[in-house]
């Protein structure tokens, strides 16, 4: 019998600002998608692997505030370049669908946007450790920074991210609205002010022109 190459999995990716509520639609919609018979791997950014999660360890530490943007930005790629290759890739490539909380849009946002650092420098690493790996739907949760920031204030102590000012988080949200504005196909803007639940159903939206041959 002739051997059937499988059809190649979906990335979908969750991107936002800090408290705007990635994980709880994250398990939301992991929940529907397996309902409706997706082969599905969930993953995060940083992390994903230990080579990842040790990374996370690194850049979240509140005590590593001496941290460079440069070396921010190139300890991001390296988690990244490790889930890309170890997970995300062969997942697709077995015709597996991959949801992962954040992935390259959060360096142009965060690195870029936050931190400063040149756009053609993050394209630069997007191509070679990400191997120029795009999202096939990207849900953006957006909303605005005070509330986000009211949300993630009850979560505990900040780690070295969420420790940064309200002009920091600015500029992460616009950097990720100018994404989104250059490249509607892909993206998809989700009101995260909304309830829990109708984010889940703007997501459910979003998604549903993936699902095309997977529900009968």
């Amino acid at each position: 019998m002739p051997v059937t190459t499988p059809k190649r999995g979906r990335l979908i990716t969750l991107e936002g600002g800090e408290g705007a509520g990635k994980s709880t639609l994250l398990r939301g919609l992991e929940a529907y998608l397996r309902a409706q018979g997706v082969d599905l791997v969930v993953t995060r950014e940083p992390g994903g692997t230990a080579v990842g999660e040790a990374v996370r360890g690194v850049v979240l530490d509140a005590a590593n505030n001496d941290l460079c943007a440069e070396a921010e930005l190139l300890l991001m790629f390296a988690s990244r370049a490790q889930l890309v290759r170890q997970v995300i890739e062969p997942a697709l490539a077995a015709g597996r669908w991959v949801l992962c909380d954040r992935f390259t849009d959060a360096s142009f946002a965060y690195q870029g946007g936050g931190r400063g650092q040149p756009v053609e420098r993050i394209e630069a690493l997007e191509a070679w450790a990400a191997l120029a790996l795009k999202p096939d739907v990207t849900l953006l949760l957006d909303l605005p920074v005070s509330t986000g920031r009211a949300r993630a204030a009850g979560r505990g102590e900040a780690d070295r991210i969420e420790g940064e000012g309200d002009s920091f988080f600015e500029r992460i949200r616009d950097a990720y609205r100018a994404r989104a504005a250059a490249e509607p196909r892909r993206f998809r803007v989700l009101d995260a002010s909304a309830t829990p639940d109708a984010v889940l159903g703007q997501a459910i939206e979003g998604v549903s022109g993936l699902l095309d041959g997977v529900v009968s």
